[in-house]
């Protein structure tokens, strides 16, 4: 019954929304307070497009969080990474608004969430409550914000969603205020020869391009010479008034003497699909000096459904003799924009830089599995993995394998495997794989054991080796001691701590009875919060247990008091 109901409502939904694409005057805001942004929806973040925006909290964690319209909570997310605290609301007129980094949900969403942790024995939980079971009233306090997750400092992480397609949309389409009258800002402009005969500025690598401002505001680049197909990027950002923080771009679009080339811009985006930013941005650029350049060209790799327009792929054939003048429109969603021109004559000449291509003795064709031996461990790259073939910079060793560098983006996983069969059992209960970083400390990777056999997942290149950790987890009360009255505080706070292979579980029980402790790993804290539930002694033993990655595992226990 729960499905045919769930069924015609999105089905009404659909109908509804389909009227008005993105309805304004509709959605009140989330906050109470004026809506200054960290984030923009779009924004180039590593390996995904940015799916809702940042609004700052001021700084603070509480601020009530408010229902935009009525609707449902159909997902509640507790995890320790990424949106942390999540709700999930779904609206009559067919979409869905998300609020994540939440640092508490309302009574009522907290009662329910709490209910099913003490339930699971879990801080970490996702639960869908039946269609209704969690209704909100537009103007309800839905959850307060706070800093829980991937988030680095407070804030409010929002979205609006189309609940049928699942994609998220550009809040900003739906009538938010933002203050907004500062131009997008350009950082770079560069040149890439595109096809084997191609050459820009005497080069057949990609150049850095010189441009001036004009009176006007407008950016005129230095004259390019060119043979060959060729093709534009850009660097650079956008601005709020009330904002210092370098946000995205909202809207890209490139003309070659008038005609649309290519235009794209970040209204909406499919989930399955943000991972192809490694192919919109030049990525060894990115690899080599953390700067993201945007391309006006469409790679053959390249999946992204964000054109709106393309012609030729936003590739250039250039004509010897002919001239052709290119302006690039970078615009944010308020319409701020600027106009950069780069007049391009058809000139072939000798090329003065030539660009170097370095072989190694290992070829990936990206179109078909590839697996290598190094000695010390093989490493099996599935097919596309990769965007592209390339010779790809593999080193053996006797204990420590190399992978390449990070000018390359890795699509999907691949699988390094070591041969462990030299090692005692014992030994090996303490081995796990890490990636060496740039100090050259051990960094975990979650390792799967069978048999004398250790494997491990990543996307990111490096260099990989076996680590040891014999050394269990710390754990140390940080407010309260041994037999103190605990009468008048709210909760109990512990840190946990461990030296290498990383905190994998934890639990703790009070006299004897498991407890909620959430943990926040980037204080490396456990807190219990005693309006949950306690048993009605005044004597009060606490144990808590920690394992680390590998087994190792440290109990503590306490006893306190308390009326």
């Amino acid at each position: 019954m729960h499905t045919r109901l769930f069924f015609v409502f999105f089905f009404c939904s659909y109908l509804l929304a389909s009227q008005e694409k993105y309805p304004k005057d509709t959605f009140r805001s989330p906050l109470d307070i004026p809506l200054v942004l960290s984030g923009t929806f779009g924004e180039l973040r590593s390996n995904h497009f940015h799916s809702g925006i940042d609004i700052k909290t001021q700084k603070r964690q509480g601020l009530p969080i408010y229902a935009i319209q009525d609707g449902t909570v159909i997902r509640i997310k507790v995890s320790l990474w990424g949106y942390g605290k999540a709700l999930y609301v779904a609206h009559p007129n067919g979409f869905t608004s998300v609020y994540a980094h939440l640092k508490k949900f309302s009574p009522e969403i907290e009662a329910y969430i709490k209910k099913a942790q003490y339930n699971k024995k879990s801080y970490e939980i996702e639960m869908f409550p039946d269609y209704g079971e969690l209704e909100v009233k537009k103007e309800d306090i839905i959850a307060y914000s706070g800093n829980t997750g991937g988030s680095s400092g407070p804030h409010l992480h929002f979205e609006i969603r189309n609940s049928v397609t699942e994609k998220p949309t550009n809040p900003l389409l739906y009538g938010y205020e933002v203050r907004d009258a500062t131009n997008p800002t350009l950082i770079g402009l560069f040149g890439y020869p595109l096809s084997k005969d191609a050459q820009v500025n005497e080069s057949n690598k990609k150049v850095q391009l010189n441009f001036t401002k004009q009176k006007d505001g407008s950016f005129i680049a230095d004259k390019v010479t060119a043979a060959g197909t060729i093709g534009f990027g850009f660097n650079g950002f956008d601005r709020q008034d009330l904002a210092a923080n370098k946000n995205g771009i909202y809207a890209v679009k490139q003309t070659v003497n008038g005609k649309i080339y290519s235009e794209y811009d970040f209204e909406t985006f499919s989930f399955g699909e943000t991972r192809y930013i490694n192919t919109l941005i030049d990525y060894p650029h990115f690899g080599n000096f953390r700067q993201r350049i945007q391309k006006c060209f469409k790679d053959a790799s390249n999946k992204l459904g964000i054109y709106k327009s393309l012609y030729l792929d936003g590739k250039i054939p250039i004509v010897e003799g002919l001239s052709y003048n290119v302006e690039l429109l970078i615009s944010d969603i308020k319409g701020n924009n600027i106009k950069v021109i780069i007049p391009v004559e058809g000139k072939k000449a000798p090329l003065r830089i030539i660009k170097e291509e370095k072989q190694t003795d290992y070829f990936i064709k990206a179109n078909k599995p590839n697996s290598f031996d190094l000695d010390a461990a093989k490493v099996y790259f599935p097919e596309s993995t990769f965007y592209e073939d390339f010779y790809i910079d593999l080193k053996k060793g006797k204990d420590t394998i190399s992978i390449h560098n990070q000018t390359v983006a890795a699509h999907r996983n691949f699988t390094i495997t070591f041969d462990v069969s030299k090692y005692s059992k014992e030994e090996q209960k303490q081995l796990f794989i890490a990636r060496l970083d740039k100090n050259l400390e051990p960094r975990h990777y979650r390792t799967y054991k069978r048999n004398n056999t250790f494997s491990a997942r990543s996307r990111t290149f490096g260099n990989f080796t076996l680590a040891k950790d014999t050394i269990a987890p710390k754990v140390k009360p940080r407010n309260f001691k041994e037999k103190q009255w605990l009468s008048n505080y709210r909760y109990l706070s512990l840190e946990i701590s461990d030296d290498l292979s990383g905190i994998k579980t934890y639990s703790a029980t009070l006299n004897g009875e498991w407890i909620l402790m959430e943990y926040e790993p980037k204080t490396k804290t456990i807190t219990y919060n005693f309006d949950d539930k306690i048993a009605g002694k005044t004597q009060c033993d606490l144990k808590v247990l920690v394992t680390d990655n590998v087994g190792n595992s440290t109990t503590f226990e306490h006893t306190f008091f308390r009326k």
